[in-house]
């Protein structure tokens, strides 16, 4: 797996197992660190100081503001009707498709094994939980949890709250397990 002479790596990024990820055309903030099994797509973008935890995926269209961690094994789409062929049998190129942008605000923690849907924006500052499939929009600050992802919590409350609840605490109490 390379690194292609198309990614702009900004400032000291480290990348801890250079061999094991595939990155080509995107972009990647300065003190950013990036995990093995990492796939970063042409046209991403992650900002400074960012974790991108291993075996996640980010694909066109994705942007990362400053600040964020990614869990492991997180996953991005672009296309939401994603389909290999057209209703011809031909295959498709990148003209039978629409790509949709996703924009993932500050400060952002994302759990590992969430899932987001394209055409999204996750608020400045939002908790995703762990296996989460995000299909909306999430307000800044909102924790976020359950298949689809619904708003559990406040992170400023939790903070408020930390030596109370855990995160998954939280998250029983709101969907009730």
């Amino acid at each position: 797996m390379p690194i292609s002479d198309s990614v702009k790596l900004n400032g000291k990024v480290t990348i801890f197992h250079p061999t094991l990820v595939n990155l080509y055309g995107c972009e990647v903030g300065d003190g950013s660190r990036i995990g093995a099994f990492v796939e970063i797509q042409k046209g991403a973008f992650i900002g400074e100081r960012c974790k991108i935890s291993s075996h996640t995926f980010i694909c066109e269209g994705v942007t990362i503001e400053d600040e964020c961690f990614i869990g492991h094994g997180v996953m991005f789409t672009n296309d939401r009707f994603p389909r290999a062929t057209n209703p011809d049998g031909s295959p498709q190129t990148d003209t039978d498709w629409s790509l949709e942008l996703t924009r993932v605000k500050r400060q952002v923690s994302i759990g590992s094994n969430a899932t987001i849907v394209c055409g999204i924006t996750i608020g400045q500052g939002a908790l995703i939980a762990a296996g989460a499939v995000v299909t909306r929009d999430v307000p800044d600050f909102a924790v976020v949890a359950g298949c689809p992802a619904r708003v559990v919590g406040d992170v400023r409350q939790m903070a408020a709250a930390k030596t109370k609840l855990t995160i998954n605490e939280v998250v029983e109490e709101a969907v009730g397990s």
